[in-house]
């Protein structure tokens, strides 16, 4: 059981599969838009149930509860080597700009 303004993570199927844009490309039309969001748990809750969080933006979202005591994170994500790369071709041809 998860207790009443725990800080909890939900997930919820925004648009299925069959009702994405015609515009996007066959791999990404064919899974459906989903969402994980982060807020306080409004009522005690099981994993698994439908059920209503306030998120840190005072959005009230609903959706199935998949994780508790969960914390927010950021990141710039993986190194991407070829951006080194790519810094040092910049680097190197606005050098007559100093």
């Amino acid at each position: 059981m998860v207790k009443k303004n725990t800080l909890v993570q939900i997930y919820k199927v925004v648009l299925d599969r069959k009702n994405r844009s015609e515009n996007l490309p066959i791999d990404t039309k064919g899974v459906p838009f989903e969402m994980r969001v982060k807020g306080r748990l409004q009522e005690a809750s099981n994993l698994g149930d439908t059920v209503q969080i306030i998120t840190a933006s005072n959005r009230i979202e609903s959706g199935i509860l998949i994780a508790d005591q969960v914390f927010y994170t950021h990141s710039f994500g993986h190194y991407v080597e070829v951006l080194e790369d790519i810094k040092q071709i910049i680097l190197s041809e606005t050098e007559d700009l100093k």
